[in-house]
């Protein structure tokens, strides 16, 4: 098993923390009031864009597809009420340009959402419905969407997208 650490310190008066990891990398955070960084449930929505585009990526380099450029966007939404304001649920759309294989991309994904991203598999055994995508800018000038798999809410991590999968056969 391994542990992660983080330590949170208070700078200054208000509302601004810096982070450090425990891999030595600082992050500022605050609340909208100082807007000196961002809010704590951002970063959320930014681990779970990072962690399945590096998995993407490197999936999609081991299978040698040739893309030129590639993006992540997620759309999170946000319970107002009641406490806590957890995220509900999420779009994450791949868009990658280049002469690849859309099932090479479709499959990357996949692996990324049901494997691969930690963050994802956190997320999604809560209350998160995270919707995976992709959105293929080819080199033949066509474009491609297409939906991959749902995951969560409450999800078991060492099962996800399985319900999903199962519902649609």
């Amino acid at each position: 098993m391994t542990t992660k650490t983080v330590t949170v310190s208070l700078d200054g008066d208000k509302s601004r923390f810096v982070a450090l990891t425990g891999s030595g990398h600082a992050i500022v955070m605050d609340s909208a009031e100082g807007d000196s960084g961002p809010r704590p449930a951002e970063l959320l929505v930014v681990a779970q864009a990072g962690c399945t585009a590096m998995d993407v990526a490197s999936i999609l380099r081991k299978k040698r597809q040739p893309f030129t450029r590639y993006e992540v966007r997620v759309s999170a939404e946000q319970r107002d009420d009641p406490p806590p304001h957890v995220f509900e649920r999420m779009r994450i759309v791949h868009v990658v340009d280049g002469a690849v294989d859309i099932e090479a991309v479709r499959r990357a994904i996949e692996l990324s959402a049901t494997k691969w991203c930690t963050v994802t598999g956190n997320l999604a055994s809560g209350v998160t419905e995270i919707h995976h995508a992709y959105l293929v800018h080819h080199a033949d000038g066509e474009e491609y969407y297409g939906e991959v798999v749902v995951t969560g809410p409450g999800e078991s991590p060492d099962s996800l997208g399985r319900r999903v999968a199962t519902q649609s056969a």
